[in-house]
Formats: C-alpha cells, structure tokens, sequence
C-alpha cells in the first residue's frame, strides 16, 4: 500500500488521513466480519466468541482515550458530545458484551484463560500512548479510526441486518443511525479544526497515529477467523483452557446436583 502524505490543503483534515489510509480503509469496511455479522451466517461459537471476549478488553483504555480527550478539549460546548458518548460507551456498549457473554456461555473464567490477541494489545497501548503522551489532536486520530470505520461499515450492513439474534445486530444498532452519526461527525469536526492550528510535524505525527490504529483495525477483523494452519500451538492451547473450563463447571453443577438429592434422601 502506498501511503499519501499529509500536508495542509483545502480538503478537510480528516478526509486528508482516510486518504492516505489508501486500500486500508476498505479493507476494514468491506471485511467479511462485517457481512457475517449482518447476515447471520457468522460463526457464533468460535468467530464471533473470539472477536467479542477480545473488543471488550479494548473498553477499558478507550475509555482512558476518551476521558483525555474531554479533559483536553478546547471548550465545553466540545467536551459535552463526548461526556455523552462516555455514557453510552459505558452502558448500553458494556452491557451489550456482558449479556453477549451470557448468551453465549462465557464465563468470566474462560475470558480470563483467553491470552490478548497482539492486534488487542497493540490497539490497547495505542490508545494510552495517545491518552498519555499524545495531544488533543493525535488522540483525536486515533477515535475517529475507531468511530468513523464502524459507522462506514455499519452503514453499509444496517438495511441486510438479520434481526433474529441480539449478538448480532445489536452490533449494528450500536454503530449506526442519527445519534452514532452525530459523535462522529463530532469527533471528525474537533480533528478536522486541529488540522487547521497545527504544525506540519504534528499533522504528520496525527498521520502516523491514523494509520497504526487502520492497520490494527484490519488486523482485529482478521484475528477471530485464524485457524489451527495458522496458529497451531496458539489454537491448542486456547482451546484446551476452554473446554478445561467448560468441564469444570459441568462438574461443579453434577456436585451440586448430588448435594441437593443427598439432602432430599436423607
């Protein structure tokens, strides 16, 4: 991929970094996840399993992401849509995963078995660096990757998205419509009006952000779907920790099953 760089021009800023994305963009809006997802044919017990026990240890440094940029913005009038974002990420978006987790028979020791994916801590340390070392506008390049690619892809996938499983489209719902539409095109505006005030040092600093969280978008997309080929002994030793623990809990409830006849015989 050849990558465009960013200088001051009469395009947006924003536009300016999508475009320097090149072939990465549609790598990640166009990615069959997202087709799966909508569809329903995506695999739920492996697939979509592995892509939500990962996502939802990204919630954690996003949310360090996002505090630092409402504590950097420049007035109240643009920290306010991001405090209400916060709130929604930190409800309805958490609640979706842990009532995925019990739909789908997770238990909280299975998602601690779980290693990170690298895609996972990469992105996790990205956002942080950011958080920590970054200013308004590097951080603001790294959130508009992760909302604005969402919202592109949920976009595309809203009108085929089979409504017969919450896991699914749910999803979706999360990432689309008026309100979702409204933080990006919040966070597209603030980033938008640093590229105006910055350096050109610092426009190519935001580029270099926007591109390593791409890259890591795409690499997210792709983890949940590596086979044993690919992965061998990763895959083994996920698996066997799993059913290690799925066996556990089955036997922990036949032990109570037979306490409570116990108590009933005697």
């Amino acid at each position: 991929m050849a990558e465009t760089s960013v200088a001051a021009a009469s395009s947006s800023f924003t536009e300016e970094l999508k475009l320097s994305a090149g072939d990465l963009w549609e790598r990640v809006v166009e990615h069959k996840f997202t087709v799966e997802l909508a569809t329903g044919t995506i695999d739920r017990n492996t697939v979509l399993k592995r892509y939500l026990i990962q996502d939802y240890r990204f919630l954690d440094a996003f949310c360090v992401l996002l505090g630092s940029i409402i504590a950097k913005a420049r007035t109240l009038q643009d920290r306010i849509p991001a405090c209400q974002f916060l709130g929604v990420v930190t409800s309805a978006e958490n609640t979706y995963f842990t009532r995925c987790f019990e739909a789908l028979n997770v238990t909280q020791a299975e998602q601690d078995a779980v290693p990170d994916a690298d895609c996972t801590t990469g992105f996790c340390n990205l956002m942080r660096d950011a958080a920590v070392n970054g200013t308004l506008a590097e951080m603001l390049s790294v959130i508009v990757v992760c909302e604005w690619t969402y919202l592109t892809w949920a976009d595309k996938v809203k009108d085929k998205t089979k409504r017969d499983d919450f896991c699914t489209y749910e999803w979706v719902d999360l990432h689309s419509g008026p309100e979702f539409e409204g933080i990006v095109s919040h966070f597209r505006s603030l980033l938008d009006k640093e590229g105006e005030i910055i350096s050109v040092d610092e426009r190519k600093r935001c580029q270099e952000r926007f591109l390593h969280a791409m890259q890591l978008e795409v690499d997210f997309f792709d983890m949940p779907y590596i086979t044993p080929d690919d992965d061998h002994d990763h895959y083994l030793i996920t698996t066997i920790i799993s059913t290690s623990y799925h066996y556990l809990e089955a036997v922990r409830s036949m032990v109570e099953i037979l306490k409570e006849e116990m108590k009933h015989s005697l």
